[in-house]
């Protein structure tokens, strides 16, 4: 138990001797030296001088203001409102149908889906499940089979024209 506190008291009066250490390091340097402080003051009596320039400057320029005739108010004119016309989007309200999809990619291979934007590896597993793995596929949808796919991406309701993929499709089908 001695050997114990020993070592403690050790520990705690290294510490303390290198607290003071540091304590001592941080007064001594952290200090501004001499030059520093005059290089202050000298700043300071120029920041001073351009104060009382600026006051001068200002008195003599509202003493001018007063000295000129007030002319009648001018009352403001309104610049007539212009609204900016609404951004509408158009919702499919006519019937829907499915769009055509495939068993299985063409050739094996389906395009990279994820190339459109707002298509995540969620969706495009989504998109396969329905039978969608090509850009012209959803190029080619008509507007009732995009209100189709839209109602029913489950979790992901109008993202296609949110997102416009046939747009993006198009661009990505003519590469």
């Amino acid at each position: 138990m001695t050997y114990l506190l020993t070592q403690i008291f050790l520990y705690m009066l290294v510490a303390f001797l290198l607290g003071l250490l540091l304590g001592w390091l941080l007064w001594r340097y952290g200090r501004p030296t001499s030059g520093e402080i005059e290089a202050m003051r000298d700043e300071n009596k120029r920041l001073r001088a351009d104060l009382e320039t600026c006051t001068i400057k200002k008195a003599k320029l509202e003493a001018q203001a007063d000295a000129q005739p007030v002319a009648a108010p001018i009352a403001p004119v309104a610049a007539p409102v212009v609204a900016e016309p609404a951004v509408v989007e158009e919702v499919y309200t006519g019937p829907t149908s499915k769009p055509q999809g495939l068993a299985a990619p063409r050739s094996g291979t389906a395009d990279e889906l994820q190339l459109i934007n707002g298509v995540g590896p969620k969706m495009e597993k989504l998109l396969h499940s329905l039978g969608y793995y090509h850009f012209d596929q959803i190029a080619s949808w008509t507007t009732s089979e995009v209100a189709w796919v839209d109602n029913n991406l489950e979790g992901f309701k109008g993202r296609v024209t949110r997102d416009e993929w046939q747009k993006q499709a198009k661009v990505l089908a003519a590469k």
